[in-house]
C-alpha cells in the first residue's frame, strides 16, 4: 500500500503486514501513523480489510463547521494513540461512494473498525474524553 506522509506528503510504500511496526517516512523520518492519514479509496479499503491495528475513520467535509472544530481533537487523538490505532480522515466530498457505502447520514461521523469489521459508530464532534473511550473500545 502507498500512503502519503502526513508531515511532508512524500509517498511511502508500506506492506500491510508491517503497518503495526511503526512505519517511518523515508523522506522526513517521522512516524507516519502519528497524525491522521488521508488515503485514497483503494488504500482506504486495503487498510480497513488488512490492518492488524484498529482503524478509526472520521467521515467529514470541508464545508462542515463541526468537522473543522473536531479536527484538532481528532489530531490530538492520533498523536495520543499513535501506533495503537490508525486514524483516517475521509472527505465525503471527494469520496461520496464511501459515504454511501457506510451509510453516513451526518458529519462528522466516526466509524471504528477492527479486523475488517465495523465495531463502533458515533455521530457528531466528540469531546476528547468520549473520543478516548470510543478508541479504547477498539484497542
Amino acid at each position: 500500500m502507498i500512503l502519503a506522509c502526513p508531515f511532508c506528503a512524500t509517498k511511502n510504500r508500506i506492506p500491510m503486514d508491517r503497518i503495526a511496526n511503526k512505519p517511518i517516512c523515508g523522506s522526513c523520518g517521522k512516524d507516519i501513523l502519528s497524525l491522521p492519514i488521508e488515503p485514497n479509496e483503494a488504500s482506504f479499503n486495503e487498510i480497513i480489510t488488512g490492518s492488524s491495528l484498529p482503524v478509526v475513520v472520521d467521515f467529514w467535509a470541508p464545508w462542515c463547521g463541526p468537522c473543522k472544530m473536531f479536527a484538532p481533537t481528532y489530531q490530538a487523538s492520533a498523536i495520543e494513540f499513535a501506533n495503537q490505532a490508525i486514524h483516517i480522515k475521509m472527505n465525503t466530498e471527494l469520496y461520496p461512494s464511501l459515504g454511501q457505502r457506510f451509510n453516513i447520514r451526518s458529519i462528522p461521523t466516526l466509524v471504528g473498525f477492527k479486523n475488517g469489521r465495523e465495531l463502533e459508530r458515533a455521530s457528531g464532534a466528540l469531546p476528547p474524553v468520549q473520543l478516548r473511550q470510543f478508541i479504547r473500545k477498539l484497542i
